[in-house]
């Protein structure tokens, strides 16, 4: 299922969400003219690698893959995949948190879905990179925010339909957990419980970042 557009209308400029779109694409174009060597370097040197992780004690600044690997993509389609599920509905999300909140509710994000990660494959010594679950994270707050709203999505090969948000944001739920429970990532290249951590963290944090006037705002 891939979705086109939302029901829910935005009052501002999403501003961060449009400026973390140009970061994500900006990084993977400089990916792009690294040689295969020194895209290596790169991967495994700001991609989250969970085998590193798992053991390290040393300064504050190791940990930086957490964040880091969020900025980096493996492909052409793994990074637009990813900006246009942040663009759909990381502009309503970001309406309701104002510009600051939502960009740390979006790390914040990032970085819980990348310690799910790292409990789930602690000796995988794949690096993961994307931000999926990032953005699996703006989809659990917009998944309680605006479960109402609609979301017009193509059903390959030539169906359309207009799906209520809580029921296309509940399903892609349960398809990553279904997969991350019976799919390793060594099987399938896709961190599927980093999509489930951001998922659940979105859902779970989300109102402590919500501005006074949106504290209880549901639609």
């Amino acid at each position: 299922m891939i979705p086109l557009r939302d029901s829910t209308p935005s009052d501002r400029f999403p501003l961060v969400t449009v400026v973390l779109i140009l970061i994500n694409l900006l990084i993977f174009m400089f990916e792009t003219t690294l040689g295969s060597a020194a895209l290596e370097a790169l991967v495994y040197t700001y991609g989250l690698v969970p085998s590193q992780m798992i053991h390290y004690n040393g300064p504050l600044t190791g940990y930086l893959p957490f964040i880091s690997s969020t900025f980096l993509h493996g492909s052409w389609m793994h990074v637009i995949g990813n900006m246009w599920v942040l663009w759909l509905f990381g502009d309503n999300v970001e309406d309701k948190m104002g510009h600051g909140r939502f960009l740390f509710f979006y790390l914040l994000c990032g970085l819980v879905a990348g310690i799910t990660h790292v409990a789930f494959e602690p000796g995988s010594q794949v690096p993961v990179v994307g931000a999926s679950g990032a953005a699996a994270g703006i989809m659990g707050a917009y998944f309680l925010m605006f479960r109402h709203a609609r979301v017009f999505t193509y059903i390959p090969p030539i169906f359309l339909f207009n799906i209520p948000a809580g029921i296309y944001l509940g399903f892609w739920a349960l398809t990553q957990l279904f997969y991350g429970t019976f799919q390793t990532l060594a099987q399938g290249q896709i961190a599927f419980w980093a999509h489930v951590g951001g998922f659940a963290a979105g859902m779970i944090i989300y109102r402590f970042f919500l501005q006074a006037r949106n504290e209880i705002t549901e639609v």
